[in-house]
């Protein structure tokens, strides 16, 4: 008999562990677990926090210079594949002169070019922010 109560006392155990861990859990931390990881937002009615999202999410706006340092400087700053350089105003007319000025670099910019693929590796930049960055590198 004394086997049976050594056998029967570690699930009698665990089994009270876990009514204690049970009991401990209050409506309160039950909600918290399962609250909704996100809103939806009505346009034209307040939403709390979606300012905040938006800059952790990169909606702030981005300078000519983030946009070069994050997508295009790893080819332009050395010239990598005949890229022009950075700052080497006569490559970069040179290559204008041959593609019909700034708008025909920018074409070619979002279309790609030789080894660079369609907007410079920038999928999410816009037009205007390809054109300041052609612009700041190349000094056109």
């Amino acid at each position: 008999m004394n086997l049976i109560k050594k056998i029967l006392v570690a699930p009698a155990t665990v089994l009270a562990l876990w009514a204690v861990t049970a009991q401990a859990m209050t409506d309160d931390a039950i909600t918290e677990r399962l609250k909704p990881v996100g809103q939806v937002c009505v346009m034209g009615e307040e939403c709390k926090g979606v300012g905040a999202v938006a800059v952790a999410a990169g909606g702030a706006a981005r300078t000519a210079d983030d946009i070069i340092a994050k997508h295009c400087g790893a080819c332009h700053t050395p010239g990598i594949l005949g890229a022009p350089k950075i700052g080497d105003t006569a490559a970069w007319k040179e290559r204008a002169d041959a593609q019909g000025g700034l708008d025909g670099i920018l074409a070619k910019a979002i279309s790609g070019i030789n080894a660079m693929p369609a907007k410079g590796t920038c999928a999410d930049c816009s037009d205007d922010e390809l054109r300041g960055a052609i612009q700041k590198m190349s000094g056109l």
